[in-house]
């Protein structure tokens, strides 16, 4: 562009262009990876890259002490992500690769593996066209520092790190019922969560090193370990309690491992605001419009005025925030005819009893024009309340009326925005401000796999 051209007009469809097809993640990925990998031709490598189309594919890490459950979670994660699980036991039995029959004997002397080896097993098996594919969730790896550096130094960066937390006596109880399937893996507990079937409890098997003092020499060597791992990740990392049904933990873990990253994409918020009458939604635009220097479009403005408005340099520079508009779905196809699409859609929750509450009870003086509200503001003398007069819009059977209009409109409302986020407006309207505020500077969650 000509800078003496200025100031210039952008179109509304390139920023939410970008915005839709992540451009810039993914220009920032590329960048990333190049830097990473160095190719001696960038052009084909970035071909490539784009082709495999596996920037958003599972990249996990998960650690935790002796009997915390990270090898079970890792488990149900990499059924549910379809991804591939890497071990120190499936990384050292591979076949036909020089490196795992060379930790394999060295594991059979020293009972350990070698961080060398171990890195570079792991290095080997994430070349491998199913980890490309279908990303990757490793469990208990790293073990020390040095190998997180490793790793690191390797171009292994993980998207999301879990770190499983439990007291020690609790983990040295935990360990004490663990038994192992042969067959399958499949890890169990005489206590916690024995297997129904009689012909799996026959061929279940104490595996080795679970006594007490066995677990509490691994839980000392862990603790001495784990402090120095963790500044290695330090924005990809969430700390989970294991001290809590294996199910939890899960559903935890699965939540995390699937929500994106804050972004450094340049981000213009368009914001829509949907709630009843009195559920404070053109409180919260004002707000927003405030901290965040948006454009507060009121409810007033409607079709092709409110293109018009959407369309200026303003609201396409700095963003908008939408309240009142659109009512129905048919408003709601008008606004996405016209391309001007939200990026963040919240519904103000509030029961129809605390609606009336607000509402009816509010009062005009209408000597100097002073609102007060016969509960939260109440008049300061019997003189004045004497004298004050309700807005007719204020009456209970008008609230009411609104209120039913609304309930059965915004039913299929929240069909078409399916990513709007449900927030309790029924609290102090600055703690409904900051639920409203995280959702905007935070990513959408990823939708379910």
């Amino acid at each position: 562009m000509d800078a003496t051209s200025a100031p210039h007009r952008i179109p509304p469809e390139m920023p939410l262009y970008g915005e839709t097809n992540h451009i810039f993640e993914m220009m920032q990925n590329m960048l990333e990876q190049l830097l990473i990998h160095q190719p001696r031709d960038p052009i084909t490598f970035m071909i490539h890259h784009l082709q495999r189309d596996n920037d958003h594919v599972p990249r996990i890490v998960i650690l935790g002490p002796p009997a915390s459950g990270k090898t079970s979670i890792a488990m149900w994660l990499c059924k549910h992500l379809n991804s591939n699980l890497l071990t120190v036991e499936n990384l050292i039995g591979k076949e036909y690769s020089p490196l795992a029959a060379a930790a394999r004997k060295h594991y059979q002397k020293m009972k350990s593996v070698p961080s060398t080896l171990l890195v570079g097993l792991v290095e080997e098996r994430l070349n491998e066209e199913d980890c490309k594919q279908r990303g990757w969730i490793l469990d208990g790896i790293p073990e020390t520092r040095e190998q997180a550096l490793m790793i690191q130094t390797r171009g292994i960066v993980p998207r999301h790190v879990i770190v499983l937390s439990a007291p020690d006596t609790v983990l040295i109880e935990r360990n004490l019922g663990k038994r192992v399937d042969p067959l399958t893996g499949e890890i169990y507990h005489t206590t916690f969560d024995w297997p129904p079937a009689s012909e799996v409890q026959s061929r279940l098997v104490e595996p080795l090193g679970i006594s007490e003092l066995d677990t509490a020499q691994r839980l000392l060597e862990y603790h001495r370990n784990i402090v120095r791992i963790l500044p290695s990740y330090p924005t990809v990392l969430k700390v989970i309690s294991a001290d809590q049904p294996c199910v939890d933990v899960f559903y935890q873990a699965l939540t995390y491992v699937q929500t994106n990253h804050r972004s450094n994409a340049p981000f213009t918020p368009r914001v829509l605001l949907f709630g009843s009458v009195g559920s404070g939604k053109s409180l919260q635009a004002a707000l927003l419009a405030q901290k965040y220097s948006l454009v507060n479009v009121p409810d007033s403005i409607v079709g092709k005025v409110l293109g018009q408005r959407l369309g200026g340099h303003d609201c396409i520079q700095k963003g908008w925030v939408l309240h009142g508009f659109p009512r129905d779905l048919d408003q709601a196809h008008l606004l996405d005819h016209l391309g001007y699409k939200p990026n963040r859609v919240f519904f103000l929750n509030v029961p129809l009893d605390s609606i009336i509450e607000r509402l009816t009870l509010r009062r005009t003086d209408p000597v100097t024009g002073e609102r007060y509200h016969l509960m939260y503001k109440p008049p300061p003398t019997m003189e004045i309340q004497a004298r004050l007069l309700q807005n007719p819009k204020d009456a209970e059977e008008r609230v009411k009326f609104k209120m039913d209009l609304f309930y059965r409109n915004s039913t299929e409302l929240e069909k078409f925005y399916k990513q709007a986020i449900a927030i309790n407006g029924d609290q102090d309207p600055y703690t409904v401000f900051e639920h409203i505020e995280s959702g905007i500077i935070r990513p959408l969650p990823s939708k379910v796999l």
